[in-house]
C-alpha cells in the first residue's frame, strides 16, 4: 500500500532545514520503500489557487492562517498502516514536528455523481 508521509512543522521547525535526515532516507532507501519525495520551499513562498463563481482568485503565501506548514514529503510504500506509522516515527522530523501519513488512494477517483 502506498502512504504519503507530510513533514509538518511550526515556524521553529525551519532551523533543522539543512539538518537532513540523520540515515533515514538512506534506511528506507535500503528496505525498498521510498517511492519518492521532497523539501518544499516556505509557505511563505506558496501561491494558493481558488476559482469561485469562475473567478480565479490567486493569493500570496498560504491561504489559512496555520500553526504547523508542510515543509516536506515522502511517498512511500509498505505492507500496512503498522509499517507506515513505523517508518514514520524514525523520521527525525517527528522529534521537532508532525509526520501526518495519508493513503493513497488507487485507481480513478470515486464518482461524485
Amino acid at each position: 500500500m502506498k502512504y504519503l508521509l507530510m513533514i509538518c512543522g511550526d515556524e521553529s521547525a525551519a532551523e533543522h532545514a539543512n539538518d537532513g535526515c540523520g540515515g533515514w532516507s538512506e534506511e528506507m532507501e535500503q528496505r525498498g520503500v521510498v517511492r519518492g519525495g521532497a523539501g518544499l520551499a516556505p509557505a511563505t513562498d506558496a501561491t494558493t489557487v481558488r476559482v469561485r463563481d469562475q473567478e480565479l482568485l490567486l493569493t500570496d503565501g498560504p491561504f489559512a492562517e496555520t500553526k504547523e506548514v508542510v515543509g516536506g514529503f515522502v511517498l512511500i510504500e509498505c505492507a500496512d498502516l503498522d509499517e507506515a506509522i513505523e517508518i514514520a516515527a524514525k523520521h527525525p522530523a517527528a522529534g521537532y514536528g508532525t509526520i501526518e501519513i495519508r493513503p493513497v488512494l488507487d485507481g480513478p477517483p470515486p464518482d461524485a455523481h
